[in-house]
């Protein structure tokens, strides 16, 4: 599909079948799949939908959904070794959803061969689109944006709780969003200098990490991983440069954040 195709696509299955649940959900339509990991009948049904017109306009290629790969673990170890793969993510930020937040969003990403080459972040609610290519940079709501900046003093980070236990000279550590979806764009546009997470599943990282590439900036994960599909690690780093990704790396990923205090 062309990029401009998934957009519309990714537009569509959020006004149809995401926006109209939210601030709507009745309590059958929310459940624990896991400890603190919501699922609501909008998640279901958009990332059926997405899937199905992939796979529709792309007969051979893997299609691995969130839910779908809560519940086959084995469809995520494909994706680094499928000649083409798409990443879906039909509702990041299902908490903030859930509890009527407007801080959540669709991610989509194509891999090919391993490496991700387009990615797409659609905010419902706040109307922002972000959409990357490899090699042809981020638009966001159609608008070409620049390099990452050199970060502020103090350094700004959105970070899980585990690394703002305790202040942290030189930086300026706040609570994340809870939705990647909304978290990458904070330092796409300059709002946050880095972003850290304790999670580092495909479908949550592969449109946010190729923008922060593609924008001179650095994603990897403890101790130094640059992140692909199928790397794992502790912590995920997220920040606009390789240089402030080593440096904070060293002064958050300490002993006690890996031994799990």
């Amino acid at each position: 599909m062309r990029t401009d195709a998934v957009t519309d696509l990714i537009r569509d299955v959020a006004a149809r079948l995401i926006l109209p649940r939210f601030g709507h959900l009745r309590p059958d339509q929310v459940v624990a799949k896991a400890p603190g990991d919501l699922v609501t009948v909008a998640d279901r049904e958009a990332e059926l939908e997405l899937a199905r017109v992939l796979a529709a306009h792309h007969p051979g290629a893997l299609i691995v959904g969130e839910e779908a790969a809560f519940a086959d673990p084995r469809l995520v170890a494909d994706v680094p070794d499928a000649e083409q793969a798409w990443l879906i993510d039909p509702l990041d930020g299902t908490a903030n959803f859930a509890g009527g937040r407007p801080d959540f969003g669709v991610m989509v990403a194509e891999v090919r061969n391993g490496e991700v080459v387009r990615g797409w972040i659609w905010q419902p609610v706040h109307r922002r689109l972000l959409v990357a290519e490899h090699g042809a940079g981020v638009e966001c709501d159609g608008v070409s944006l620049p390099r990452l900046p050199d970060p502020q003093d103090p350094i700004r980070g959105a970070v899980p709780r585990r690394l703002r236990r305790e202040p942290v000279p030189g930086f300026d550590l706040r609570s994340s969003s809870h939705s990647c979806a909304v978290d990458y764009p904070a330092l796409l546009l300059g709002d946050l200098d880095l972003v850290a997470f304790r999670h580092t599943q495909a479908w949550d990282h592969a449109a946010g990490v190729l923008m922060v590439t593609e924008l001179g900036g650095f994603a990897a994960a403890h101790p130094g991983i640059p992140w692909r599909p199928g790397v794992r690690g502790p912590v995920l780093l997220s920040a606009s440069s390789a240089e402030l990704w080593r440096h904070a790396d060293a002064a958050l990923v300490t002993e006690r954040v890996l031994a799990g205090g």
